[in-house]
Formats: structure tokens, sequence, C-alpha cells
């Protein structure tokens, strides 16, 4: 069905916004996106006046554990780490993903409509992230980009891990060890396999330095778990030593060291930014973080790293961003394009133009305004959550029976 949401205050993210516009839908698409008089809406299409509102695409929560740890039924459904190898890069977040965890409505409640899943910190590789969309009947129906990325920790988690377990890595140098190593396996099983190959012999593969191989050869990013900056500092030399694309994930000292990020064009995923000082990591951590990094040139992402922030406050966030000083449009970027960019899925998400997914979301007014709600969610041109102003209450469509369920 063709959907025109109409008369709103449009705002595309990658281009200037539009006071009066229209975002018009069909087969799950953005077809056109401009002024109320410029677009043409067809016979029979379904109108969404979004006459006093503000109209966005869905958000990106760059790094969560959405689905993968589930909240409120405690080990059952965690599946976050699996903390019995140092080096877990066959791992799959996909394979252990909920997609019946009450999480994915609070993100839609939130306007949040894709979510990047990670595994967790406990382990120097951690494994494959995935890119999935916040609605549909299973995972492989949410699916945007298996893998993403990959998955690496460095500091305090890995170091705390392993060392109760009195095995390899109990230090920092030990975590940096194991990465260091398993590259280096990585580099000679490539240079085997690839003799094989021309040579036209077998070759036993090997699924986790598979994994490795393609972030070698640049496939596949490097999410690399990091507060500290001395840790940022290993982060960079590791990358530098095996020529892979870096992307820093927390952050939390970034600030201390924007301009070199900058400089060596280091993108950013910051965040959880509502949290207290938790651990000795995070002692230096600020809100400003954000926006210095961003005013310093480095593509900034935002995160709630999901359930540790909840994931509907991920916008929330953004607006404390803006109170210390970031720029409102990197705030709404922050959340949207820039994840977008950063994970390697910008050509469906993360803006509102023509040929990208029809994830849209009509707000009550301002998103960064902590009073605005969303109130339709619409997920590849189908709205999957609607909030009753007079009800005071969200509703959201049930993937599996294709019925609305409070």
């Amino acid at each position: 069905m063709d959907i025109a949401i109409t008369s709103g205050y449009v705002v595309p993210v990658d281009g200037d916004p539009i006071d009066g516009g229209t975002v018009l839908v069909s087969g799950g698409r953005i077809t056109a996106v401009g002024r109320d008089g410029d677009i043409a809406v067809p016979q029979g299409a379904e109108v969404v006046d979004a006459s006093g509102a503000w109209v966005l695409p869905g958000f990106v929560e760059a790094h969560g554990h959405i689905g993968i740890d589930e909240e409120g039924i405690g080990w059952a459904g965690d599946d976050t780490n699996e903390m019995t190898d140092p080096n877990g890069a066959r791992m799959r977040a996909l394979d252990a993903i909920n997609p019946a965890d009450q999480g994915f409505t609070d993100a839609l409640s939130g306007g949040v409509t894709t979510s990047v899943v990670k595994p967790g910190s406990g382990n120097p590789i951690g494994g494959q992230t995935v890119a999935i969309k916040c609605w549909g009947r299973s995972v492989d129906d949410r699916l945007l980009k298996q893998p993403a990325s990959v998955k690496s920790a460095l500091g305090e988690n890995p170091k705390r891990v392993y060392g109760n377990k009195d095995r390899l890595p109990s230090t920092r140098q030990g975590v940096a060890a194991v990465i260091r190593d398993a590259f280096t396996k990585a580099q000679d099983y490539r240079a085997k396999r690839d003799h094989a190959a021309a040579q036209g012999e077998p070759f036993d593969r090997d699924t986790t330095l598979e994994v490795l191989v393609r972030v070698l050869d640049g496939e596949l990013p490097w999410c690399q778990h990091v507060h500290r900056a001395d840790d940022m500092h290993t982060a960079m030399r590791l990358a530098d030593e095996f020529g892979y694309r870096l992307v820093i994930n927390h952050c939390t000292e970034g600030h201390l060291l924007a301009d070199e990020i900058a400089a060596r064009g280091i993108p950013v995923i910051t965040g959880p930014l509502m949290i207290g000082r938790s651990k000795v990591e995070v002692r230096n951590k600020t809100l400003a973080n954000p926006g210095i990094l961003d005013r310093a040139g480095v593509k900034v992402a935002l995160t709630t790293d999901h359930p540790v922030v909840p994931v509907e406050f991920l916008v929330h966030q953004a607006t404390l961003c803006v109170k210390e000083g970031m720029d409102p449009g990197a705030a709404i970027r922050a959340i949207t394009l820039n994840p977008a960019e950063i994970m390697g899925i910008a050509d469906r998400v993360g803006a509102l133009r023509p040929g990208m997914d029809a994830d849209v979301v009509v707000w009550s007014g301002d998103p960064l305004d902590v009073m605005s709600r969303a109130l339709r969610v619409f997920v590849g041109g189908r709205e999957v959550y609607t909030y009753d102003e007079e009800r005071r209450e969200g509703r959201a469509l049930d993937p599996y029976y294709r019925e609305d369920r409070s």
C-alpha cells in the first residue's frame, strides 16, 4: 500500500528540514521527499496527517545487546558473552537473539527502528555483530547485515573475566597478546589457504580464522570496546600493525585524544552516557565527550549499550549532549545517519531519501525535547507502533499474529 505522510516538519537528516513536507512510501521504500505541493499523492494512498508533528528517519542504535541480554529473566536470557574462549570470532550474535525480547517494543517506543546487536566485552575477541530491524517475526525477517563487524575488547573486562579463571589473559598485556596472536595466525592461515587454492589442493577451513581474515581484508570493521585513553592507544597500535578498519566503541576518555582520533579518521560509537562511575575505567566520563569529539571532526554515533541504559532513552542521551554543547544537528546525526554509515548500512537506513527503507517516525514535536513522543512508527512502510495520546499508552503490532496487542 502507498502511504503519504503529509504536512509535517520533515527532517531528512542528510538535507535541509522541510516545513510542510511529505514523505511518500511505496513497496516498503521511500519514493519521494519534498514540500506538500511538490509531491503528487497517488490515488488510494493512505494519508497520514502529520500537521504540527516532526517526521524523522528511525533511529539507529549502533551498539547494544537487545535480544541477547533479555531483561527480567536472569541467566536464562543472558547470551551476551561466550566466556569459555578468549577468541570468539566464530560466535555470532545473530544466533542468540530472541525477537520476542520486550526491549524491541521499548526501542520502537523511543523511535529506534534499527539496532546493531553485539556480543559482550568479556572476551578479547567477542564475535560477530549483526544489524537488524526492531520489528519482524524472526531475526531473519529483520536482517540488515550479517556480519556487520567483529567485536573486540581491551582493558578491564577481559582482564577480570580470565584473571578470575587464572588463565590468559589476566593483564592488559595479555589481552593485547591474545588479539595479536589471533591476527598473526589469521595472516598465516590466509597465506596457506590462498596457496592451496592456487595449487588446487584441499584445505581444512577454520571458522574462527576465516572471520579474522575478512577483518584483515577490510571487509569487516573491528569494533573495539575501549574506555581509557591508554587502551585507545593500544587499539590504534594494533590497527596500525594489522591494517584493519578500527571503530572505537565507548570511547569514554575520547575527549583527551579527540584531535588524534580525528586525524586518524577513526569513527567513534560513544556511550552509554546516562550512567554512574561504576568502574575505574569510566571515572573520567563526561556528557561533553560526544560534542568535543564532533567539533574535532570525528564521526560520532551514540549508544545506550542497552540494557545498560534502556534503548528507548537513546534520544534523551542526544538531548543531554546538546545541553553540554553538542550541535543539535550533530546530535540527531549521531543517532541516525552516522551510526548507519559507521556500520555500513547507510544504503538502507539513517535518512529520509528516495530508495531508502521506509523506516519513518512521526514525533509529537522536536525529538530532542524530552516531552516529545514517538506517535507513529513505520518499519519497511508498515506501521508497527502507535501511541494513543488520549489513553496515554503505546501499542506495538504483534509480528506473530499480525494484530495489535498492548
